[in-house]
Formats: structure tokens, C-alpha cells, sequence
């Protein structure tokens, strides 16, 4: 079975989608269709702008969104049994298997965005990744912490990434470090995702959502906060409100689509990151590009 597995925010490059637009006239239109959603030149952005202008959280998930997109609507023979996505990723996923249309995704993706980026500078706020300890004791350390920090991506087995106020990433940090980490990296990230910090976001989007019409999808998604797979669309909705303040499943996603019988998996969007961790996973897996 095919699974399909799309990028999250960290995965933008400058250039990035130049080659769809010049070799796709569907994607071209799209481009063009996205620049006036948005009511800017996002595309200009995306094939003429430096990694800092990228940076941005405004521009970063819809130009991650949009490259995923395309590419998946350009791909020979895209017929997933599966999808899921990293993050910002999973609203890519969810317009690949039909549960939101292209625009409505966009729109979504971008009100994610702004209010992510309001929350972070009401709150400034960071991540960090922790490298080399078992969940358990990433998980431990944070609950004895007497600041706000989270585990907030599990991305694969032992690599956990940390998510809090300043003080609660410095204190976490120091002692998974004393607990025997590889590496404790603070990441330059705009604030604290996928914590209770980002809860103004959260209220803010689940208007947006709960507004938004999704369908029954083509395929199942397994969704970030809890790893499993459905094609309700009352639950996907529901799943993709709780995301933002919740932590990142991703670890146990690709166990549970490798148990519902995944045999590939392909990355569509930008790098190659979830390919490394799919990988890492499990080695037994043929990966497809």
C-alpha cells in the first residue's frame, strides 16, 4: 500500500516551486490563483526570495502548502492509500486526498499562519530539539520543570523537539543535558508550536475550521494528535483544531500506517526530512522518492 507523507514548517528553500510553474500550466494557474487568495506575490517570494524572507511564518506555511500541493497534483499516477502530514503538513495531505478543496486549504493554512505568528509575539517563545534519550525521560523532565515546556515533535526514536517559554527550553535543556542527551539544540524557530502557548492561535483557527465545509477524503489520514487513521470528516476537523496545541505524533503515525500496511512511502513537498525519519523508522521499507 501507498502511503503519502507531506513537509512541515523548516522544509522551505529559496527557488522553492520555480520548476512547477514553469512546467505545469495547472500549477502556473494555481500560483496565480494563490497570489490573489492571498493578496500578495507570494510566487515572487517563493522563486526570488532569500531564505530570510521564507522565514517568515506568514510566508513559510503557505509556501511549504503550496509547493506540497502542486506537486502532488503534478505527480504521474498519485493514488495514495494513505496520507498523513508533519505539522503544517497535515492541511497539504488533507487537499491531496480530497477532504479540502485547493483554495479552502490555502485560506486555512494562511489564518493558521497570521495567528500563530500573533500568538508568538504576544508570548515570545522557542523550541528545542533533544537528541539521544528515550521519550519517557524527555516527557519526565518537562513535567518537573516549573516553567512551560512540552514535548512537541516526535519525530522519530530519539529525537524529541522541546517546546516552551525561554526560561522553561533553558531549564529543560540543562538538565536532559545533565540526564545524558547528545545534544540539546534550541532551534531558531518564531515561538513555542504545538504548546499550550499557541492556545490564542488555537481558538482562532477553530472559527475558521469549524466554518470550513470538509469531505469524506479518498483515502484515510492518520492525523498528528493521536496517530490514527480516519476519513470522518466531523473528526478530522475536530483532530486538526486540537493539532496546534498539542504534540506531533509523528513517531507513532508512521508505526501505526506501517501497521495498517503501508509498504512505500514518498515525500511530496519540499526535502527530504520525513524521509530521514520514515527511514530511520525502519530500514525494512522501501523508499520511494
Amino acid at each position: 500500500m501507498k502511503a503519502y507523507v507531506f513537509p512541515g514548517q523548516g522544509a522551505q528553500y529559496p527557488g522553492m516551486g520555480k520548476d512547477l510553474y514553469e512546467n505545469s500550466a495547472e500549477a502556473k494557474e494555481l500560483f496565480e490563483k494563490a497570489n490573489e487568495i492571498l493578496g500578495f506575490d507570494i510566487t515572487k517570494i517563493m522563486f526570488e526570495g532569500t531564505i530570510d524572507d521564507l522565514k517568515e511564518t506568514k510566508v513559510t506555511q503557505p509556501a511549504i502548502f503550496l509547493h506540497s500541493v502542486l506537486l502532488a497534483k503534478t505527480v504521474k499516477d498519485f493514488a495514495p492509500d494513505m496520507v498523513a502530514g508533519h505539522s503544517l503538513g497535515e492541511f497539504s495531505a488533507l487537499v491531496a486526498n480530497g477532504a479540502l478543496t485547493f483554495e479552502d486549504g490555502l485560506k486555512l493554512v494562511y489564518k493558521r499562519a497570521l495567528a500563530m505568528q500573533k500568538a508568538c509575539e504576544a508570548e515570545p517563545s522557542t523550541m528545542a530539539a533533544i537528541v539521544g534519550l528515550d521519550d519517557d525521560i524527555v516527557e519526565e523532565v518537562c513535567a518537573s520543570v516549573d516553567e512551560v515546556v512540552v514535548p512537541a515533535n516526535y519525530n522519530c526514536p530519539g529525537q524529541l523537539v522541546i517546546s516552551g517559554s525561554f526560561a522553561g527550553i533553558d531549564k529543560a535543556c540543562e538538565l536532559l543535558t545533565e540526564r545524558g542527551a547528545k545534544r540539546a539544540l534550541k532551534l531558531t524557530v518564531g515561538g513555542a508550536f504545538h504548546s499550550p502557548l499557541m492556545e490564542p492561535a488555537r481558538e482562532e483557527l477553530a472559527a475558521a475550521i469549524e466554518s470550513t465545509n470538509f469531505s469524506k477524503p479518498i483515502c484515510p489520514v492518520y492525523q498528528n494528535v493521536n496517530a490514527q487513521a480516519t476519513s470522518d470528516p466531523e473528526v478530522i476537523k475536530q483532530n486538526l483544531i486540537a493539532q496546534l496545541t498539542a504534540p506531533v505524533k509523528w513517531t507513532q503515525t508512521v508505526q501505526n500506517m506501517i501497521a495498517g500496511g503501508a509498504t512505500s512511502f514518498t515525500e511530496i513537498g519540499p526535502g527530504t526530512v520525513l524521509q530521514g525519519l520514515v527511514k530511520r523508522l525502519t530500514e525494512a521499507l522501501k523508499l520511494l522518492v
